[in-house]
């Protein structure tokens, strides 16, 4: 059994849960101390990363991508922070996209891909060993490229070898940072094929309705008024499950479950509505669900209620505005299920009509609160030590 309250040692610091120190999200000065690398800044560049690719993709003559028709599949090779821009741009595209888009994260393209189909290669700095080796052997199979990353990189090197189209990315420092950098050119590609409708007016309005995001997310906004630093708080000592309510949702669930590894060093779990209640659902009787073993019995009131509050499920809802009617109503259950079950429930509702602003909101929202989490938790969000390890192990090697 756990001490009594007056036997427990006094917090050095304001706490919540599991050590959360509420004060740090209080002024735009403590969230600016414990962010030394900058991390919300990079998010807030959002709506001028939209801007700036939009040009620099337009100055590289990326509607010349569609000067031999339209491919018969399109492939996006990516890893981390740059391979979530192909899920982008499969969800922006659409189920009533005439062609495949799927995304690869590894080093091997699929047997069928040949010079019929369309590969892109997306990497921040250009130097990515997976994206370059599936590039090389995009270009020896003889398919279209067009290569998105990094100047005066490997990436931009390929380009030259191969006579391909390339677009610069300017990084704002992590490439998870820099999503929307890295996916417009792939957007404005899809346009010129044909493939999505994303008119500038759309990327503009994107932007726009980002830069609102980035007010109501500030760092000088407090807890209380301000969505993301109140989720942050609400998620700290729980195990969040992300779940998506329409494929688009699905994508912005599954890149804030990466956001919280990389942002706040924080597990996640995504799924998406209606696949989650096949399997997913049945975790809110488990240990970690709050009428689980992790909780204990409900009912009784010597239970140790600091333990339940830190160690359970968390059910985070990425709301899209245009879901099945059948999956609706799987969401509503939902729901209801975990409330029942004392499962915390926290929606993100998207913004906005076209598939681009959804996203983008949902995105956002998230973005802002897993740095948030991060601050919260005394982590700073910017390095990822653990990834820079492995990566000059294996160069060892």
């Amino acid at each position: 059994m756990s001490a009594a309250p007056e036997d427990r040692e006094a917090p050095a610091a304001p706490a919540g849960r599991s050590g959360v120190d509420e004060s740090r999200l209080e002024s735009a000065d403590a969230v600016e101390a414990a962010d030394p690398g900058g991390m919300l800044r990079q998010v807030a560049s959002s709506a001028a990363q939209i801007r700036e690719a939009r040009l620099l993709a337009a100055e590289a003559g990326i509607d010349r991508i569609a000067d031999e028709g339209r491919p018969r599949a399109v492939i996006v090779t990516g890893m981390g922070g740059s391979g979530i821009s192909g899920d982008v741009l499969a969800a922006v595209c659409g189920p009533g996209c005439p062609v495949p888009v799927l995304t690869v994260r590894g080093h091997r393209l699929p047997g069928w891909v040949g010079a019929a189909d369309l590969v892109i290669a997306v990497s921040c700095s250009g130097g990515t060993e997976e994206t370059l080796a599936v590039a090389a052997e995009a270009a020896r199979r003889g398919c279209r490229l067009l290569l998105v990353g990094g100047t005066e990189s490997p990436l931009s090197r390929l380009a030259e070898q191969t006579r391909s189209l390339f677009v610069p990315v300017r990084s704002v420092g992590q490439p998870r940072a820099t999503l929307w950098g890295l996916t417009v050119p792939l957007l404005m590609a899809a346009r010129a094929l044909r493939l999505a409708d994303v008119p500038d007016g759309v990327l503009e309005s994107t932007a726009t309705r980002l830069e609102d995001v980035a007010h109501r997310c500030r760092p000088a906004s407090e807890p209380f008024v301000n969505p993301a630093k109140r989720i942050a708080l609400d998620l700290a000592g729980d195990f969040p499950m992300v779940w998506g309510s329409s494929p688009l949702a699905g994508v912005a669930a599954y890149r804030m479950c990466c956001q919280l590894n990389e942002n706040a060093k924080y597990p996640g779990v995504f799924g998406e509505l209606p696949e989650a209640n096949h399997n997913q659902v049945v975790a809110f009787d488990g240990f970690f669900g709050r009428a689980g073993g992790g909780a204990g019995d409900p009912d009784d009131f010597f239970r140790d209620r600091a333990d339940e509050a830190e160690h359970g499920l968390h059910l985070v809802v990425m709301r899209d505005t245009d879901e099945h009617p059948q999956v609706a109503k799987r969401r509503e259950v939902s729901l209801e299920l975990a409330a029942a079950r004392g499962v915390p429930v926290t929606e993100v509702r998207a913004e906005g009509d076209h598939p681009l602003e959804r996203m983008a909101t949902l995105v956002a929202v998230a973005d802002y609160v897993t740095v948030y989490l991060a601050i919260a938790l005394g982590v700073d969000p910017t390095p990822v030590a653990t990834i820079q390890e492995l990566k000059a192990r294996i160069a060892d090697v």
